[in-house]
Parts: C-alpha cells; structure tokens; sequence
C-alpha cells in the first residue's frame, strides 16, 4: 500500500503527497496515479499536474459539490481518491520511453563546458564523457513549455548556478545546476552553466503532443559534430 498524503490546494485542487523525498521510488509512485488518472479520469477531475513527489489533481467544486450529496468538494474528492490510491501497484505504470537526445557539445553552444571541467578538476572532454554515459531519468515537466528536469546526472560534473542569470539562452541549449541537468526547450532567460546544444525541437506546439519528453522518460545524451548538428537541425525544420 502507498503511504501518501493528502492537502487542499486553495479551493480547486487535491495535492497528493507520496512522498517528502525525490527519488526513482516516489517517481514509480506519482506515474502510478497519473497513469491511473490518464487512463480513468473521474468527470469531477479537470487536470492533474505530477511533480518530483507530489500530483495535484484541479477539480470542478460545483460538479464535485452536486455528486457530493451535500459533503464539501474536497472532502467528496479525497473520499473518492483514498480507495483509489490505495489500490495503485507499479503495474499501473505505463512502459517508460527512451530517448535519444543528440548533442554538440562545447563551442559557441556550450560557452560553460571550461567553467564546469575547471570547477569538477577534470578536462572538458571528460565532461563530455561523463554527461554522454549516464543513465538519466524525467522527473517532471516545468519551468518553461517542455522544459525536463533531469535526475541521474553524475556528481563528478555537478556545477553550481550562475551568479548572474543570462537573460536569454537559446532554444535547444542543454545545461547544469547543481546535480542537475536540463534542456532549455524554448528561449529564455536562466542562470544553468552551459555545456552543449541539441538540433531535436523539445517544445512542439503544432504537434498532438507538443512535448518531446514527458514526466517517466529516459534519456540518453549522444555526442555530435557540428556538421552532424547542421544536418540534424536542416531535417527538424
């Protein structure tokens, strides 16, 4: 059984809780009850939006209010997610995707790569390495359209923010912060040290899914030339 928790989010929403710490398990436990609400989603529900522990479930007070029967929204609504949560098992989970994200590394885009090779005491080239050999894992999807916060990356190339953000940073740039490493999908500002582009649009809003990656994927980094980038980005368009 899940151990969760549940808190009223203003007068409109569910946050469920599953968990106080981020990690691959209370990641397993959030894709359960979106995959759950994917496949099922209760006429009271509006949206759910899953982050590192917690889903937040936007619901209708009036509908809520007359399926009640005279109970208050959020309590009707919690009475109805407790049996649900409690019946969750991992299989609910839906086969995670795995993504292959090329990368050019260096250069004109990735102006940080020195800084994070300096700060780590390692070479660029094995920043680029160890970058390109991890194993990587969406957490959830925030900040900007399709932006994917990245955990698994290795702390031997861990770097902190920039003192002073960059007030614009191109689309496509993938960056550190900490122990994390993420994908700029749009442009916009923001304060993560630079390594590496990427030609493969993230945000697509045309598309039926306007996101390449979603909350549950894998990724894997592929180091590329700047021909091989030229070439990629001509076929994207």
């Amino acid at each position: 059984m899940m151990r969760y928790t549940l808190h009223p989010l203003g007068e409109d929403a569910v946050l469920v809780e599953l968990g106080k710490e981020i990690s691959k398990e209370t990641h397993r436990k959030v894709q359960s009850l979106t995959a759950f609400l994917e496949k099922h989603p209760p006429e009271w529900m509006i949206e759910y939006i899953p982050a590192y522990t917690t889903v937040t479930i936007f619901y209708n007070p009036f509908e809520a209010y007359q399926l009640s029967n005279g109970q208050l929204p959020f309590d009707f609504v919690c009475s109805l997610i407790t049996p649900l949560i409690e019946e969750l098992t991992e299989n609910d989970m839906q086969e995670p995707q795995i993504v292959e994200i090329p990368v050019c590394y260096g250069g004109e885009f990735g102006p940080d790569l020195d800084f994070v090779a300096e700060h780590n005491g390692i070479t660029p080239e094995e920043v680029i390495e160890v970058h390109s050999s991890g194993s990587y894992l969406v957490y959830m999807i925030g900040f900007a359209p399709g932006f994917p916060f990245i955990g698994g990356m290795s702390e031997q190339i861990a770097a902190p923010r920039r003192d002073t953000p960059r007030l614009k940073i191109p689309e496509r740039t993938v960056g550190i912060a900490g122990m994390q490493t993420g994908i700029y999908p749009i442009e916009t500002p923001g304060g993560w040290q630079l390594i590496g582009r990427t030609p493969v649009k993230l945000f697509r809003p045309m598309d039926e899914s306007p996101t390449l990656l979603k909350a549950g994927d894998h990724i894997k980094f592929k180091p590329i030339s700047l021909e091989e980038y030229h070439h990629w980005e001509e076929t994207e368009q």
